[in-house]
């Protein structure tokens, strides 16, 4: 019996790449002031998907803030295919209450992006309490429950909008289940998260209204070489709607392909200095030597992700 125990432990263990399940965590402060808060792949990778479309549309973090509460209390940031009635997705929304097709509403960068069209609209969304911004989007029959999650949304929306250096890690063991990996596949997300929009392309309505367009959102290029994608951040720091800076998004792009390691298989991320390596030390930073002028260069204006193929 021992041995059978044994045996089936291990078969466990290389089904699933090893102990323990994959997670991600955001940490910022240090000592008694230090706060966190962990979290899974899955709802890392929705997250920054949540937080990228907000900076794109150029919406502030205290937006970005808003959205991530309504997503941990809607769905606890999971893509989920059911709900109430008919309500779906990240932020449950409502086909039959038009806020989009089925298919739309189960793609978390338009489910986003519609809920940020609908926050923009609220007069003042910036004064008012979290969870009173949230309730006038979502017109839910528990308003005060999105407030029991600002601290949380507050501390992913920080990292997540890069306010905050290298304070998101993962371990990053990679999805067996991945639809696609590699260079060209983390190209793609990258486009999907920073360099579309989901909403004027399908030329969605709410309650019969047209959705009115985001301001322009930041160019993400990216150039691969072998199994490296390298994304330049000063040029799209400059068309940033919200006003952040080259360091602000050059974190927000670092964190993001974090946040997606596990579903890309991304390997390791460098910026400003700094790296995250997947495996056994990918719950931290650590400080890198660029060689040379040349090298630091890189470093300081550009985002390198390195992936598994």
């Amino acid at each position: 019996m021992v041995l059978c125990g044994v045996a089936a432990y291990l078969v466990v263990q290389y089904v699933t790449g090893g102990g323990g399940a994959r997670g991600c965590k955001v940490v910022a402060g240090t000592g008694e002031a230090a706060s966190s808060y962990e979290f899974t792949p899955e709802q890392a990778e929705n997250a920054a998907t949540i937080a990228a479309v907000g900076t794109g549309r150029g919406m502030p973090e205290r937006a970005v803030t808003i959205a991530l509460a309504t997503a941990l209390q809607e769905s606890g940031l999971r893509n989920i295919g059911h709900g109430d009635r008919d309500s779906l997705g990240l932020f449950q929304q409502r086909p039959s209450q038009g806020w989009g097709t089925e298919r739309q509403i189960m793609d978390p960068a338009y489910a986003a992006g519609i809920f940020y069209a609908h926050l923009a609209r609220v007069p003042d969304y910036r004064g008012l309490p979290l969870t009173v911004a949230a309730q006038r989007v979502q017109r839910s029959g528990y308003p005060e429950a999105y407030a029991k999650h600002e601290p949380d949304a507050a501390l992913l929306a920080a990292a997540l909008t890069g306010h905050t250096a290298a304070s998101l890690t993962c371990d990053g063991r990679p999805e067996r289940t991945a639809a696609a990996t590699g260079p060209d596949a983390v190209r793609a997300a990258l486009v999907r998260d920073f360099g579309r929009d989901a909403l004027q392309e399908t030329g969605a309505e709410v309650g019969g209204a047209q959705v009115p367009s985001p301001s322009p959102s930041p160019s993400v290029t990216a150039t691969a070489r072998g199994r490296t994608v390298t994304v330049p951040v000063t040029e799209g720091a400059k068309r940033d709607g919200t006003g952040r800076g080259e360091r602000e998004r050059g974190w927000q792009l670092a964190h993001w392909a974090v946040a997606n390691s596990s579903a890309l298989h991304i390997q390791r991320v460098s910026y400003a200095g700094r790296e995250w390596t997947a495996g056994s030390g990918g719950d931290e930073w650590r400080t890198v030597r660029p060689e040379g002028a040349a090298g630091a260069q890189r470093s300081a204006g550009a985002v390198r992700i390195v992936t598994g193929q």
